[in-house]
């Protein structure tokens, strides 16, 4: 089943072999596969991209651009004896769109200063099987520019349909940020400088959904995709599609001979909206169901990557 676009398309073995034809819009190149009946070979690639996935500063981007909420630590006075020390609290936040800065607005009970040492972490679940996550770290303070104060209290109403004070606004000026694929995995840090001319994923907004379409109604389309495009040495019990960027898309496969795994298909070019989105995802699912009844040859490089991922 065939995920719905301006080029539907449902195979079976009395279906007649075509073309592809993609819309004329201009922010999606189509990939570099041709699916027809000519006794030619189609040309395939896995990717065009020299990097598969996107950068950890634009995962940073991505996710905080996506979540609501996340975890303020600072140092206050209010420890043993007015000692310094740390307190965490959830906030709500949502971020400048130019530097990716978050700004919240903060309780003036809470014993926070400005130009103190904090850091902000947030999460992201992403299908209930992973957690992307990253940590800010760098100043609590407040935004100096007037016209700028306005412009994020607006973004703020925008996104949760209320009125602040804005004089309760705080900002994290940052310094670095540590990013994590998930929980227990190695982190890497960002520079400053990195995270603020980092983009967020084009796919963001719409990825969950895709996600969830993809494994609600196309299970035969994912598992096919393991088999076609993936190098394996074990057959795949379970597959579910975890998240999708501009890039490709990751997959939690399960094996009961081998256990659990994550492997990361790339798109053959990159895609920046959701059509793209959906009409490479056809494209792809199209030639896997020809290589599979041996219509077609596979004449390109399969994924050879695997993370084993601990139970």
């Amino acid at each position: 089943m065939l995920l719905h676009s301006s080029v539907p398309f449902t195979p079976n073995s009395k279906t007649n072999r075509t073309h592809f034809h993609f819309s004329n819009f201009s922010s999606f190149k189509p990939p570099k596969c041709s699916l027809s009946a000519v006794s030619e070979a189609p040309h395939f690639e896995l990717s065009t991209h020299s990097n598969k996935k996107p950068f950890p500063a634009e995962v940073s981007r991505t996710i905080m651009e996506l979540a609501t909420v996340g975890t303020l630590s600072a140092l206050t006075n209010e420890g043993h004896e007015g000692s310094s020390s740390p307190l965490a609290i959830g906030v709500r936040f949502t971020v400048d769109p130019h530097e990716g800065t978050p700004f919240f607005f903060l309780n003036p009970t809470f014993p926070f200063s400005p130009q103190t040492p904090s850091s902000l972490h947030v999460q992201l679940n992403q299908s209930g099987l992973r957690t992307p996550q990253c940590t800010l770290q760098g100043t609590l303070t407040k935004p100096q520019d007037t016209s700028a104060t306005k412009r994020l209290v607006s973004l703020w109403g925008k996104r949760f349909g209320e009125e602040v004070d804005q004089d309760l606004m705080y900002i994290v000026a940052v310094d670095r940020v540590l990013q994590l694929e998930d929980f227990q995995e190695d982190g890497e840090w960002i520079s400053s400088l990195d995270y603020k001319n980092a983009q967020p994923d084009p796919l963001r907004q719409f990825a969950e959904k895709l996600v969830s379409e993809i494994n609600t109604n196309n299970m035969e389309d994912i598992i096919r995709f393991c088999n076609v495009y993936v190098d394996l040495d074990f057959q795949v019990l379970e597959a579910k599609m975890i998240w999708v960027d501009r890039l490709g898309f990751d997959m939690r496969l399960l094996s009961t001979q081998k256990g659990i795994f994550e492997v990361r298909i790339p798109f053959p070019g990159e895609v920046t909206d959701e059509k793209g989105a959906k009409s490479t995802f056809n494209c792809m699912s199209q030639l896997a169901w020809e290589v599979e009844r041996n219509f077609q040859p596979l004449d390109f490089e399969k994924v050879k990557q695997l993370k084993h991922i601990k139970s």
